[in-house]
């Protein structure tokens, strides 16, 4: 066979172009390679920063850590527990009629504040009126009854003395006179039902509160079975909030009320920043809830001003004790690690280290130290996130960097955090870590 022949010729084509297909794609896959490492490169370049130099080693210094600080001082601390509590009134009547009638007139508006005795509705008293004096007339009646028998009977014991007539007659008159005692007694009942009938048509308030809204219109036929009742008074003025406290906070309760200490207790709004009323805790439950582990307080306000509502939700901070002289230290200072709570001291030569705290009694802005720490040194509250022991420092003034956070614009903040990362001199090893 020829070596021209057309078909060796095509096959051979063939496998050329099969050899070469391998070549175009690693060369495919490096150029792409290139082009990612290049990318790559030129992201790096762009977002690292240019201040940053290397030193030995391999690990990268800059400038000082930017840190706020704040002194720890002396001072005195509230021992307060905080709650949760629901506004009740000392005091909540339905008032309903307690006889049945019309209901002739309402006298109080819907809102008001009424004092104990003051007129609200009136029942149609005419019908009551009529049974009174239809008990009057059946009491005299009786009564005269009554006299006749006791004029006879008096005449039949003398006839009896003179054996005159049988002393059964006598007798028999004697105990007609005690019926009539009886009859005459049970009309007198009648008249006094009567009055206190007339007395119900007049509807008076029984406590001293705010009227709510009037369940029923004049006009309407109303009766004791109603459950709605005419108003419904609520006692204002003093009002109470009850509230919770887990079971592990009875003790220090008891011991300051067994010591006859009046505990404050102050109400707060949803938020706890509007402070509504000031009072004192007036009493606490018998028992404690197995389901929560909780018991219920009960603390009492004037409530001049109506701040507090009946049934309003608000947040109950009890004063139970204050410590007197102790180290006292800004909550945004206290760090915690493996090893505890820690906070870092700023040193005279602008370092910080980590020391350990013993932490007692906190509010929402300070907290007691009772150990690691004395009035006087200086402990970072703002940038410790990124120090660690040993790590350099500059003090900057709280308002300062406020001023300066607002000012900056997005874009510079987000390459300024960077920039402060870089500077701190940490890196994947351990920059920042806690102890």
């Amino acid at each position: 066979m020829n070596d021209s022949d057309p078909g060796r010729a095509a096959v051979a084509a063939e496998a050329a172009k099969a050899a070469a297909r391998p070549r175009r794609r690693l060369g495919t896959y490096v150029a792409w390679a290139l082009v990612i490492a290049g990318t790559t490169a030129l992201a790096a370049w762009i977002l690292w920063p240019q201040d940053v130099q290397p030193r030995a080693g391999g690990r990268f210094s800059g400038g000082p850590m930017s840190v706020v600080t704040a002194p720890v001082q002396k001072g005195d601390m509230p021992v307060v527990l905080d709650a949760l509590g629901t506004v009740t009134p000392l005091a909540t009547v339905t008032v309903k009629t307690q006889i049945s009638g019309h209901l002739v007139q309402i006298g109080f508006t819907e809102g008001q504040t009424v004092q104990k005795g003051d007129f609200l509705a009136e029942i149609d008293p005419r019908p009551y009126q009529i049974a009174l004096e239809q008990a009057q007339a059946q009491l005299e009646k009786d009564q005269a009854l009554l006299a006749d028998a006791q004029i006879d009977l008096a005449r039949y014991r003398k006839l009896v003395a003179q054996d005159s007539i049988a002393k059964q007659q006598a007798d028999t008159q004697e105990y007609l006179v005690r019926q009539y005692t009886g009859t005459v007694a049970a009309d007198q009942a009648q008249i006094d039902n009567a009055k206190l009938n007339l007395d119900y048509c007049h509807i008076v308030s029984p406590v001293a509160g705010r009227v709510g809204l009037r369940q029923v219109d004049e006009g309407n036929y109303v009766q004791p079975s109603d459950a709605n009742g005419i108003v419904v008074i609520t006692q204002m003025q003093p009002i109470t909030v009850v509230f919770t406290l887990p079971e592990d906070d009875l003790p220090v309760v008891r011991k300051r009320l067994r010591a006859h200490a009046t505990l404050s207790a102050t109400a707060y709004d949803r938020s706890q920043t509007t402070e509504l009323a000031t009072g004192t805790l007036s009493t606490i439950d018998n028992e404690i809830d197995t389901g929560t582990g909780t018991v219920k307080l009960r603390a009492q306000f004037d409530n001049q001003d109506e701040a507090l509502f009946p049934n309003q939700f608000v947040n109950v901070r009890l004063l139970v004790d204050e410590l007197q002289n102790v180290a006292l230290v800004p909550s945004a200072a206290i760090q915690r690690g493996a090893a505890g709570t820690f906070v870092y001291v700023v040193k005279p030569d602008d370092t910080v280290a980590v020391q350990p705290v013993g932490i007692g009694q906190s509010s929402a802005d300070q907290v007691a130290i009772t150990s690691g720490v004395s009035p006087g040194l200086q402990v970072v509250v703002d940038g410790a996130d990124k120090l660690r022991d040993g790590a350099k420092v500059a003090v900057a003034s709280a308002s300062g960097s406020a001023q300066q956070a607002s000012s900056t614009p997005p874009a510079d903040k987000r390459t300024g955090r960077r920039r402060d990362r870089a500077a701190t001199g940490t890196d994947a090893a351990g920059g920042g870590a806690p102890p």
